[in-house]
């Protein structure tokens, strides 16, 4: 552990000392887990930034208990095992779409042509997302980023900007959910409404205030991971004819790429009362930022941390965090990144990676994203 004056916070590094962290709930709150601008935001941008999802509005990464067992209780129950099944047809009609569209260019933008729509079109299809809003809802998550890591030389007329869009977010998630109140389809907004387990459910503003987490959540992550998993598997020895001629099980290179390189570098809590962590005494009050990316190359850990290896039985990574703020989309996420690599290796076995220099990572914290990956067939 390290304090890092830039950040305010205590980083936390070691596998280990994350877990006792995410385990004890008593004693570190997830309230405020997201990064902070690095500078003060004119006041109108702060005020939009505060109540775009409405007034003491918290979404569930953000609850401490008791609060968040009763609301993540109802949405687990929408990524089940079996409701992530029943959706798989759906998943892999989209990557089939994509493969598709994408497998007639000789070289193109892996991130742009096809991680990051067919994330995006996922997550909004099992919400129940209007196709004209999809690009809308990318703009809208954008917009956030841009706002958690405003900078000294922003422009505040474009922080205004960024704010008055996420106000749109927030109304077009409360619209969407009167309407699924009011009339009920096949989709996860009205599970949370109608269905819930043992007859619990959500208000409207409770989900209305999940929507917008579930769509950036859901689609960021994901697209990152693939940019991840396929830039490390192209640039192998081995490349992508091991997972073409099935010597890598998509499970493997999945769990290796978020053990490798997770897409989430990483999420902030805060001491409640006077405690230590590792050999570290902190005061109630302390802010720590747990890496979880640096839990993946830990060595107590990992045999070969800094290797990527499919083989290695990456399982016990960080990469969807642990304890009562486990992802509870994991499930749903593994299927959606298998089924990805697997309509491309069926699609586009000769897939590498075209000439020029390596891709580079966006400037976003806490997400690990590739600017661009180009690929060539």
């Amino acid at each position: 552990m390290f304090y890092a004056p830039l950040l305010g916070a205590w980083c936390v590094t070691r596998r280990e000392d994350m877990v006792a962290v995410l385990r004890d709930d008593r004693s570190f709150s997830a309230r405020d887990h997201n990064p902070r601008p690095a500078v003060a935001l004119p006041e109108d941008v702060s005020r939009m930034f505060r109540t775009w999802r409405g007034a003491d509005a918290v979404a569930v990464g953000s609850l401490d208990p008791p609060e968040h067992a009763r609301v993540r209780e109802v949405l687990n129950a929408g990524f089940t095992p079996a409701r992530v099944r029943a959706f798989e047809p759906t998943i892999r009609a989209i990557a089939t779409d994509l493969v598709e569209r994408t497998a007639v260019l000789t070289e193109f933008d892996f991130i742009s042509a096809f991680a990051v729509p067919y994330a995006l079109e996922v997550i909004c299809r099992r919400l129940g997302v209007p196709d004209e809003y999809f690009d809308r809802c990318r703009t809208w998550s954008e917009q956030r980023i841009e706002l958690m890591m405003s900078q000294r030389n922003a422009d505040p007329d474009q922080l205004r900007e960024y704010a008055r869009g996420l106000m749109d977010f927030g109304a077009f998630a409360r619209s969407l959910v009167q309407e699924r109140l009011a009339a009920p389809q096949d989709d996860l907004i009205s599970e949370l409404l109608h269905d819930g387990k043992g007859g619990r459910t959500l208000t409207a503003d409770e989900v209305s205030v999940q929507v917008p987490t579930l769509i950036f959540a859901g689609h960021m992550t994901c697209a990152e991971a693939l940019g991840t998993i396929f830039y490390q598997q192209l640039r192998s020895p081995g490349g992508w004819a091991e997972v073409v001629d099935g010597k890598i099980s998509t499970r493997d290179l999945v769990e290796e790429g978020l053990r490798f390189d997770s897409p989430l570098a990483g999420m902030y809590r805060t001491a409640t009362r006077d405690v230590v962590v590792g050999d570290v005494h902190l005061a109630a009050g302390s802010r720590l930022l747990l890496l979880y990316g640096a839990a993946g190359r830990d060595s107590r850990a990992h045999a070969c941390p800094a290797a990527f290896n499919p083989d290695s039985r990456s399982a016990t990574h960080l990469a969807f965090g642990h304890g009562i703020h486990f992802c509870l989309g994991a499930g749903f996420a593994r299927a959606e990144l298998e089924i990805a690599i697997q309509a491309i290796a069926t699609r586009m076995p000769g897939l590498t990676l075209a000439p020029g220099q390596p891709p580079h990572h966006r400037p976003v914290f806490p997400l690990r994203a590739l600017t661009e990956l180009r690929v060539r067939q």
